[in-house]
């Protein structure tokens, strides 16, 4: 834009819109201006990363100790079904024992019953009930452990 002087600078050097140098002293302030708030927005914006970094460490703080509760929680459970399991063979070769016991027991009454006609207990005297044969040895007790070999239901 021409102007009255003769200058063709481009900037108009009316009295009234004033001199060069304050229009770059206000485009200085306005991009000093600037230049602070991108600073602070970038102060803004490195407190927000390291909140959020913050946080998700708090996160990995709080997700391992639940990993931790969580593995103390499946091994106290595992320990108990091992115990249980070794308890159940445990019982499962007692009712084997009794069982064949049963068996044999009933084995030995068809016997006598075949043999002796009606196989009863016998009373004396003092109202005391007795087996007339000698039967101690079906009175023993029953030994099972876990180590024994058994058939798996």
């Amino acid at each position: 834009m021409a102007s009255s002087s003769g200058t063709s600078s481009g900037y108009s050097t009316l009295p009234n819109s004033g001199s060069e140098g304050d229009l770059m002293l206000l485009m200085d302030q306005r991009k000093r201006k600037r230049m602070i708030s991108n600073r602070e927005s970038a102060r803004r914006s490195r407190l927000r990363k390291q909140k959020h970094l913050d946080d998700l460490a708090v996160q990995v703080s709080q997700l391992r100790n639940e990993n931790q509760q969580i593995l103390t929680s499946v091994n106290l459970t595992t320990q108990r079904f091992l115990a249980v399991e070794s308890e159940n063979s445990v019982l499962r070769a007692q009712l084997s024992e009794l069982n064949n016991r049963f068996e044999s027991l009933n084995e030995i009454i068809n016997f006598m019953n075949v043999t002796n006609g009606v196989f009863e207990p016998v009373v004396d005297n003092n109202n005391n009930y007795f087996i007339p044969l000698n039967m101690a040895y079906l009175n023993q007790p029953i030994m099972a452990s876990a180590d024994m070999n058994m058939v798996h239901y």
